[in-house]
């Protein structure tokens, strides 16, 4: 009723005016808004919407996250470098963006993920540590966006028929060539034999010391580090920094492409191999080697999400794609060294064989939701992994147990040598 009100106040208006086009061009705020952005697949489908964000196009791999909260850490996680988040959360923006939450460790590389979907347009923000709208934040990190897209409907299609190569573009104007964006996404590899870690990765060695953020209070600088440990950056999220820092460990962070020589004359307690993105098969090539120098020299060492699939191939197991991945902040993974359960945050396409693991090495953790391999140890040494990020950021921080295990495993080791 409160529509046909509308209409017929408008007829009377139109009428007053001229009586011989009573229904032509209706207010702006009737007429269908025209699409500035699209998501194109390699099938050819198009999807419209409006556009946020950079503008341009870019090409990746579409996946869907379905954490509720942490956007801003999401997108300046390394390891989407090559994809196309699609957030399966409504509310996105809704807190802005500040100065605090950026995660991308590498700041020379502006950004790794290659686009993202939204379902609702962004709002102004709401939340007392906002600095910046998530449109200029956006646009300020090269980051192409499209809202009003039905992300129910292409998360369905993902978990149907497995993650799809796209285009997304953004045009001010509305101006898209569909066939040659479809082209495109047809004609783009994938990430299937692709090593995107050059790309994230620092350039050069760096120490850290930051602690993890609190409340009102922010972050801290590290006093008196009981241990001094290397961190491969295969594109390192910075509260994984924090996390060892706040555990008592001095960190030297170093390229993805440093040897074990190198990082042996460094003197560490222990080994911190990180997150990042692409095929860990690829990767692999020149990092599992270093990595088995490093097993074989006796220190601790400690893996997550890529560096848990590094570890894992310099161990003599292989690593397959994924048919949808796992992405996001809700994943319950056992531990069968505890028997407990716990709320992880995930990011990868790519997992570690369960099957091809050798002879004296343990799987220690296995995705509930399709009993994927999560986690894996070395029988007898102080190595081990896991497939997702324990620092919770964002995320449950049901996992920040395992930097004391690894501080404990260093600790040993050290009064072992000692003895």
């Amino acid at each position: 009723m409160h529509g046909a009100g509308v209409a017929r106040k408008w007829l009377i208006r139109r009428l007053d005016v001229t009586e011989t086009l009573p229904f032509s061009d209706p207010p702006a705020e009737w007429r269908e808004p025209v699409a500035t952005a699209v998501l194109v697949l390699a099938d050819g489908t198009v999807i419209r919407g409006i556009g946020l964000g950079a503008t341009g196009s870019a090409v990746g791999e579409v996946c869907f996250n379905t954490a509720i909260t942490g956007y801003q850490e999401i997108l300046t996680d390394p390891s989407y470098a090559g994809q196309i988040i699609t957030f399966t959360f409504p509310h996105i923006g809704n807190v802005g963006t500040n100065d605090e939450d950026t995660e991308t460790s590498n700041l020379a590389s502006r950004s790794g993920v290659r686009g993202c979907v939204l379902r609702a347009d962004v709002t102004s923000p709401s939340n007392y540590r906002a600095r910046q709208h998530l449109d200029e934040w956006l646009k300020a990190r090269g980051i192409i966006a499209i809202t009003g897209v039905d992300t129910r409907a292409l998360t369905t299609r993902i978990r149907d028929n497995g993650m799809p190569n796209a285009m997304i573009a953004h045009d001010e104007g509305g101006a898209f060539d569909l066939d040659a964006l479809k082209a495109e996404a047809a004609a783009w590899s994938g990430l299937e034999g692709l090593d995107l870690v050059p790309e994230v990765t620092c350039g050069q060695s760096y120490a850290w010391d930051e602690t993890c953020w609190t409340w009102d209070d922010g972050y801290a600088t590290l006093r008196d580090p009981e241990f001094h440990v290397v961190a491969m950056d295969f594109g390192l999220k910075r509260n994984i920094l924090r996390c060892l820092a706040s555990a008592g460990c001095r960190v030297t962070v170093v390229p993805a492409t440093t040897t074990a020589e190198d990082i042996l004359a460094r003197q560490p307690d222990g080994v911190f191999l990180s997150n990042g993105p692409g095929d860990p098969a690829a990767t692999g090539e020149y990092a599992a080697p270093e990595i088995r120098k490093l097993v074989d020299a006796g220190l601790p060492v400690f893996g997550i999400c890529l560096g848990h699939q590094m570890l894992a191939l310099a161990l003599g197991a292989t690593t397959g794609k994924m048919h949808q991945g796992h992405h996001g902040a809700n994943h319950p993974v056992k531990d069968f060294t505890t028997g407990k359960v716990e709320i992880t945050s995930m990011n990868h396409g790519f997992a570690v064989d369960t099957v091809s693991l050798p002879e004296g090495v343990e799987q220690t953790h296995i995705s509930l939701f399709d009993q994927s391999n999560c986690g894996i140890r070395l029988a007898g040494r102080p190595v081990f992994s896991v497939q997702y990020h324990p620092e919770a950021s964002p995320g449950p921080q049901d996992s920040h147990y395992l930097f004391d295990r690894f501080v404990d495993m260093m600790r040993a080791h050290r009064d072992g040598a000692a003895a």
